[in-house]
């Protein structure tokens, strides 16, 4: 169905079942959307208000995360073999 339908299927995704990197995702925006109305009622020029509220944003969404899964970054790979120390894989380096 091309795009439009995969927007759909994503959306309804969103509402009926949504992961947790999308409920995590859903607050941030919240979050910022609340920001920025709070710093418009506040006479903030137009720049500084809407920087200001993706960085709520993101701090909203950093600890979210944290507390909803209880750690900041994914663990590597292979954090799970007791084999092998624990690395950081970089996925660009060949």
């Amino acid at each position: 169905m091309g795009l439009l339908g995969d927007l759909k299927d994503d959306v309804v995704g969103l509402v009926r079942d949504p992961t947790d990197e999308q409920k995590i995702l859903v607050v941030a925006f919240a979050a910022m959307a609340v920001s920025d109305r709070y710093f418009y009622f506040n006479d903030i020029p137009f720049v500084v208000r809407t920087t200001a509220a993706v960085g709520v944003g993101f701090i909203v969404m950093f600890v979210v995360s944290y507390l909803y899964t209880g750690q900041l970054v994914p663990p590597d790979g292979n954090v799970g073999d007791d084999d092998e120390p624990e690395e950081y894989v970089d996925e660009l380096d060949p």
